[in-house]
């Protein structure tokens, strides 16, 4: 029952998971954003024994798609066709201001906002 968290950016994609008992979420790394990223994607899947991906749904301040929502809406869809894995949109407004604000500015900011997010999504989700 292990989910994954994905925080898309144009140049560098943060990566969360939860526990195996999909309760907590937990910052795993950032990978560049380049022609590798779905199949790097993909074999964390495979490695982790993900059954659900968390996607950050990324919107302007008006609730707006943003530029980089139409990319994530393709990765979306190239990741249902090869992985067949349910995929969720969660809003990720701020996450990585957050993360920021949490931990200070390094180069593991985006797998904190793919923690925050996957708990966000949790959060809501949980009975």
């Amino acid at each position: 029952m292990r989910k994954m968290g994905i925080d898309y950016g144009s140049k560098r994609v943060g990566i969360a998971f939860t526990d195996e008992g999909g309760r907590m979420a937990f910052p795993h790394g950032v990978i560049p954003n380049d022609k590798n990223l779905q199949q790097h994607i993909e074999n964390l899947i495979a490695e982790k024994e993900v059954s659900e991906i968390v996607m950050g749904h990324s919107l302007n301040r008006e609730g707006q798609a943003n530029p980089i929502h139409a990319k994530v809406e393709e990765l979306m869809m190239d990741l249902t066709l090869s992985v067949g894995l349910p995929i969720h949109l969660q809003p990720e407004q701020y996450t990585t201001q957050e993360a920021i604000r949490l931990q200070g500015r390094n180069d593991q900011v985006d797998a904190s906002a793919a923690a925050i997010i996957l708990n966000s999504y949790l959060t809501q989700h949980t009975i």
